[in-house]
Parts: structure tokens; C-alpha cells; sequence
């Protein structure tokens, strides 16, 4: 193979020209049709809608609840902080540092839950903790301190 016989693998299709004639195809009524709601400009249904019979997400049961007001913590084992050296302070920013979390899905904060052992005496600041993760970390010789979650307030307009 040669420079000169290079060409592309997929043949760009040429863009539809409506309304330009009838030897183009589309000429005359545009692929729209003779008559009827989708035939005229702006017609059409919204999504959903099956032409006034019951719509599926009318007909189907709803289940379930969901918390509009939940807090989605980031999660993480105390087995996992043993990549640190004893002595140091871990803080979510280190966390989040260290790629060990992703600061996007910590939307209320990080947790710090008690799966496996802690080897290593580090001093863990951290939103939650659950009662296994605070005896383990303690065991361990280390420390716990619980951050409190920054509420926002919208701010008052000022004249």
C-alpha cells in the first residue's frame, strides 16, 4: 500500500435536501406524508403520548420511594488507608488527592466504614464513621475526628 491509495473507510452520506424538487426524492410534501398532524410545521406529539390511549407509564404499578433529600456519601474501607505512613492525618482532600475517592460522587461527604484491619496509626478525619471502622482505627493506636457537613445558604439580596 501506497500514500496515493489511502482513502477513507466509510462513504459520507450526502445530507438530506427536503423540499427541493421532485427529482431530489424529497420534493413536493418533504418524506412528511399527505396530510395529518406530523405533515404541518411545528406538528408532532410530545414523548409518550400513544394518541389518547393510556400511556405505559400510566398503566405500569409504582414502587417504591425515593428520598429526594438523601445524602450520598463516598464510601471507604479502613483496610484501604493502610497505603499511608503511621502518623499521618487523613482528610477527605488527601483522599481525593490520592485518587482512593472520587470527590464527584462524595455529594454529602466521605464515610468511613470497618471492613478489614488497620495496621498503620493514622489520625482520620472523615464526615461518618461506623462503630466497627471507630474501633478498629482506635485499636490501631489512631485517632477519629468527625467533620461537620457545611450546609448552604443562599445568599440574601442586598439593595
Amino acid at each position: 500500500m501506497k500514500l496515493h491509495d489511502l482513502q477513507p473507510n466509510v462513504k459520507l452520506k450526502d445530507k438530506k435536501r427536503k423540499g427541493r424538487g421532485a427529482g431530489s426524492g424529497l420534493g413536493k410534501r418533504s418524506g412528511r406524508g399527505q396530510d395529518g398532524q406530523n405533515s404541518r410545521s411545528g406538528g408532532g406529539v410530545r414523548p409518550g403520548f400513544e394518541g389518547g390511549q393510556m400511556p405505559l407509564f400510566r398503566l405500569l404499578p409504582k414502587r417504591g420511594f425515593k428520598n429526594i433529600n438523601r445524602k450520598i456519601y463516598e464510601t471507604i474501607n479502613v483496610e484501604s488507608l493502610n497505603v499511608f505512613e503511621d502518623g499521618t492525618e487523613v482528610t477527605p482532600e488527601l483522599l481525593f488527592e490520592t485518587k482512593l475517592l472520587n470527590k464527584n460522587k462524595a455529594k454529602a461527604g466521605v464515610k468511613i466504614l470497618g471492613d478489614g484491619e488497620l495496621e498503620k496509626k493514622l489520625t482520620i478525619k472523615a464526615h461518618k464513621f461506623t462503630k466497627s471502622a471507630v474501633e478498629k482505627i482506635e485499636k490501631a493506636g489512631g485517632s477519629v475526628e468527625t467533620i461537620e457537613v457545611k450546609k448552604w445558604v443562599k445568599p440574601s439580596k442586598k439593595a
